[in-house]
Order: structure tokens, then C-alpha cells, then sequence
């Protein structure tokens, strides 16, 4: 009878993750981070044709996107470096937080005023200003997400946090469609810039979070300025390389000083925990089609469907780490991603069955949503919290990185081999990611108290 209280009590208090402030409020941020996604990509692209613009000039604007995979390289300015009045009225995080939103919002307002068939070159000046901004918020939001609350609480912040980024998600795709057919593509992106707001006013009721830097990470940064110019340098010049020793090096070090060799094995867990989702996710639209379900049902399932799955998922995985810790998790994560690859193949053998595609969708979506959650929640409990924004940038970028490489072969494999035989190589190239998952699970369980969470 106790052990069935205790297993309750245990469950509700995993639930109530949830009805934490910070929690509920990243919903909010989420939203703010995923509405100029769409907006410098699909979205835009749809507007530029809906003008007359060429296919060849339009594939060009995508290229605007590469800022997000390189954010990694002003992380460190984010990380550290104060901004005039806004980091003293808010905070560091806050403030780099206000001054992307203002350039989100001030990129889309100049895109709704430009001609596109007149001023091309402005549109992607601004497209560009849209996309660093949005990229430099997303660096703000992951460190404040990180540093806001316990480690208990991550995956429950990634899950509200993802919830917000799909709503947007479907703000800036179908919302902004809907608005330019009964209006005018300007007073779509007028209307999303008037969507900024929410974030704008969710940083400023939100409070800073407390940055812990510890005396040994001080002591590391001394040294390594140090050891760059020696101690008969100017006062000034020593103050300035210590800065950078601290915003650029410093994050390197301090992460493989925690980790040790096992930092390798971290970064290749990173690198390849999503291949096999992305992989196989290069050729989902055209599996759909060239089964034969119609485009109504594709949408149908798996856009507004498979929306509500990736959310249900997410709530479970955020869950699951407050109840069980984040080893169980993150190896459950990677081995249902592989395995709903199996049924894909199995859909393939099927035909254009629509209960079988629900059931397919209803799978990877849960997983999915699940996975996500553990994953940035360990990737957060990987970072310092002096230098929390610079080294989550560089997970998020190299966590990307190896799937879009290895999914660029996804179509030369189905041209050589068919759908089937894919879908069993996507679930392949997730047992890896399955394995790491598991040596680092056991390795948390069998690290001393003592030792760092991150080790």
C-alpha cells in the first residue's frame, strides 16, 4: 500500500513540473523564437513566387538560413558582452533577448514595405536582418531556459517550449497564408511583426535568472590570459585578453576540463542522437505522394494530426525526466525514433492504407516529440553556467550537422533500393545513438555523488 502512495505521489509530483511559472512562461518565449522560422523560409518563398520571382532567385534566399548554423560564432559575444542600458535595466539575458526582438521586428516591418519585383536585393538585406536577429534571440532564450530553473525541470521547459515554437510554427505558415489571401502578403508580415509583441512583453515580465560562476572557472580564465601574454602586459590589454580568453576559449576548455576524454564520446552522442530522424524525415513527403495519398490527407494527418501527437510526446518526455532522471529517457528517445522507422517500412509493403498512415504518424510523432524533449534537456545539463550560451550553441549546431550530410544520400538510396529498404537503413543508422545512450546512461549511474553532473 505504501510502495503503490509513494509511486503515486512520485507521478503527480512529475505532473506538476508543469505549473511551475518559468515552465508555463517558455511557452511564450517558444512562440517568440519559432515565428521568424517560417518567415525567412517557406513562407517567404511563397511570397517571392506569388510575385513573380524566379526560382532560381528564391532558391538563393535560402541560403539566409546558414545563420542559424553558425550561431555558434557570436554565441560568445551574447554570452558576455553587456549591452548599453539594456543589460543594466534587464539583465544579460533579457536584454540581448529585447534587442533580437526589436531586429525581428523591425526586418519584417521593412519586408512588408519593400516591392520584391522592384527591390530584391532589400528584401534579402532584411530577410538576413530577420534571421541573425532570430538566430541571436534563439542563443538568449536556450541560456535563459537553461539558467531559469533545476535541472529536474529542463525537459518540462523543452516541452512547453516546443509546444510554443509549433504554434507559432502554424502562426507564420497557414496564419500568414490565410491573411495574404483575404488581404495582402504586406499585411501579413505586418501582422507578424505586430506577433513580436508577444515575446517583447514575455521578457519583460519575466525575471533574470542567477548566473553561478564558479571560483574555479575564474581561476581557469586568469590563467589562460595568463599563459596568452604573460604577466608584464599592459593592465588594459591583459583585461581584454582575458575577455576573450573567458567568452571564446574558455568555454572549450571548461567543457573538456569537466568531461575529460569522455567529452569526445559527448560530442559524437550529440552529433549523431538524430540522424536517423532526419534522415529519414528528407524523404517523408515524397514516400506519402508516391504511395498515393492525396495532398488533403497528407496535410490532415500529418501537419495538424501529427501536431497534437509531437505535443502529447513532448508532455511525456517531460514527464518521464522529472519522474526518472534523463539516462532511461534519453536511451527510450533514440531506440522508439529507430524503431518507428521499422514502421515506415512496414507502411511501404502496406499501400495507401489511411488507418495504417494514422498509426505510422501517431508512432513517429510521439516519439518524436519525446525524444526532442530528453535530448535538449541533456543537452542542457551538458553546458556550465558560465558559458551556458556559447556551449549550447554548439550542441545545437553540431546536433544538426551529420544528418543534414548523411540525409543528402536519403533520395540515392531510394532511387537504388525503394522505400522498404530505406526506412530499414534510417532505423540502422540509429543504433549508434541507441548504444552511446546507453554507455552514457550507465556511466551516470555509476559516477560518485561528488562528481559533476555534466562528467
Amino acid at each position: 500500500m505504501n510502495d503503490t502512495t509513494d509511486t503515486r505521489r512520485g507521478w503527480w509530483a512529475a505532473l506538476t513540473v508543469y505549473r511551475h511559472p518559468r515552465v508555463l512562461g517558455m511557452a511564450f518565449l517558444g512562440f517568440s523564437a519559432g515565428l521568424p522560422f517560417l518567415l525567412v523560409f517557406s513562407t517567404l518563398s511563397a511570397w517571392l513566387r506569388d510575385e513573380g520571382v524566379s526560382r532560381t532567385a528564391i532558391g538563393f534566399f535560402s541560403w539566409v538560413g546558414i545563420t542559424y548554423s553558425i550561431k555558434v560564432f557570436w554565441a560568445p559575444i551574447v554570452d558576455r558582452l553587456p549591452l548599453p542600458l539594456l543589460t543594466r535595466r534587464l539583465g544579460q539575458r533579457r536584454g540581448w533577448m529585447l534587442l533580437a526582438q526589436l531586429g525581428i521586428a523591425t526586418g519584417l516591418v521593412g519586408m512588408s514595405l519593400v516591392d520584391p519585383q522592384t527591390s530584391l536585393v532589400a528584401v534579402a538585406w532584411l530577410a538576413l536582418l530577420v534571421a541573425f536577429s532570430s538566430a541571436t534571440q534563439d542563443i538568449s532564450i536556450d541560456a535563459y531556459r537553461i539558467e531559469a530553473v533545476q535541472q529536474e525541470l529542463q525537459a518540462a521547459m523543452a516541452a512547453t517550449y516546443i509546444f510554443g515554437y509549433r504554434v507559432a510554427l502554424l502562426v507564420a505558415g497557414a496564419g500568414a497564408f490565410y491573411v495574404a489571401d483575404f488581404g495582402s502578403w504586406t499585411l501579413a508580415y505586418q501582422v507578424m511583426a505586430a506577433c513580436v509583441g508577444i515575446g517583447i512583453v514575455t521578457t519583460l515580465c519575466i525575471a533574470e535568472p542567477l548566473r553561478r560562476v564558479d571560483r574555479v572557472t575564474e581561476i581557469l580564465e586568469d590563467r589562460m590570459a595568463g599563459a596568452m601574454l604573460g604577466d608584464r602586459a599592459p593592465s588594459r590589454l591583459r583585461h581584454a585578453t582575458a575577455w576573450f580568453a573567458g567568452a571564446v576559449v574558455g568555454p572549450f576548455v571548461d567543457f573538456f576540463r569537466r568531461n575529460g576524454w569522455v567529452a569526445l564520446t559527448i560530442l559524437l552522442l550529440v552529433a549523431i542522437y538524430r540522424v536517423s530522424d532526419i534522415t529519414m524525415g528528407v524523404m517523408a513527403n515524397p514516400f506519402y505522394l508516391d504511395l498515393g495519398f492525396s495532398k488533403s490527407e497528407i496535410a490532415s494527418v500529418t501537419k495538424v494530426f501529427g501536431f497534437f501527437m509531437t505535443i502529447a510526446g513532448s508532455f511525456i518526455g517531460g514527464v518521464l525526466v522529472a519522474r526518472y532522471g534523463l539516462g532511461g529517457p534519453l536511451v527510450a528517445g533514440a531506440a522508439l525514433v529507430a524503431a518507428t522507422n521499422l514502421l515506415f517500412a512496414l507502411l511501404a509493403g502496406i499501400g495507401p492504407d489511411l488507418q495504417w498512415l494514422t498509426l505510422v504518424i501517431s508512432a513517429d510523432n510521439l516519439a518524436g516529440g519525446l525524444s526532442n524533449v530528453v535530448f535538449i534537456a541533456w543537452l542542457s545539463s551538458l553546458t556550465s553556467q558560465a558559458y551556458t550560451a556559447t556551449q549550447y550553441a554548439l550542441f545545437s549546431s553540431l546536433m544538426t550537422l551529420p544528418g543534414k550530410v548523411v540525409g543528402g544520400f536519403s533520395g540515392i538510396v531510394v532511387d537504388a533500393s525503394g522505400y522498404a529498404p530505406f526506412f530499414l537503413y534510417a532505423a540502422a543508422i540509429g543504433l549508434p545513438a541507441i548504444l552511446l545512450s546507453i554507455y552514457m546512461w550507465w556511466r551516470s549511474r555509476q559516477r560518485p555523488p561528488s562528481e559533476p553532473a555534466a562528467s
